[in-house]
């Protein structure tokens, strides 16, 4: 009978102390990871890795991410792993009774509803957009400023991430060419 471990201790008797058969066991020792775990692990850490690098993403679009990375799935698997991983969306579906959301605004009205400013770049003003094309979805990010009414610094990308919104800032705080 073979060894569990080192200290000499039998499979038989570990296996009757564990209170499990021993061809599982041996069944494990010969494969001890199946294929298709193999396949769920490989796609866990394609939509941790898209998680982790945009938070605020739902499910969907950690699938869409995942599988730009090369791991094909569907979007009831991704939203299974992500389930039972607990990954959720910085900006879930958070509502009290009646379906009324819950709690203050998501935003400070840091300009208290005045749209107006005395000199250029004072007060600058953002939004993003998305276009469908037939080529897929288009997003744009513009950073406007109030007093010249001018774009100041843009961004455009197939995704909708968060660096759209930080290239269209950097894009307006870099010095005119």
């Amino acid at each position: 009978m073979t060894e569990l471990a080192a200290d000499g201790i039998p499979v038989a008797v570990t296996c009757r102390v564990l209170n499990i058969a021993r061809q599982p066991y041996y069944r494990w020792l010969a494969a001890p990871v199946t294929v298709t775990e193999l396949e769920r692990a490989h796609r866990a850490n394609a939509l941790f890795d898209a998680h982790r690098d945009d938070p605020e993403f739902g499910y969907r679009f950690l699938a869409d991410e995942a599988r730009d990375a090369g791991q094909s799935m569907a979007d009831r698997t991704a939203w299974r792993i992500c389930s039972s991983m607990g990954w959720w969306s910085a900006f879930g579906k958070k509502r009290g009774r009646n379906g009324k959301k819950t709690g203050p605004p998501v935003h400070d009205d840091l300009v208290r509803r005045d749209f107006a400013a005395a000199a250029p770049n004072l007060l600058w003003l953002a939004d993003i957009t998305e276009h469908r094309t037939p080529e897929g979805k288009l997003y744009l990010c513009a950073v406007k400023d109030v007093c010249s009414n001018r774009i100041v610094g843009y961004s455009i990308d197939s995704r909708m991430k968060s660096r759209l919104a930080v290239t269209a800032l950097t894009n307006a705080l870099a010095p005119p060419r």
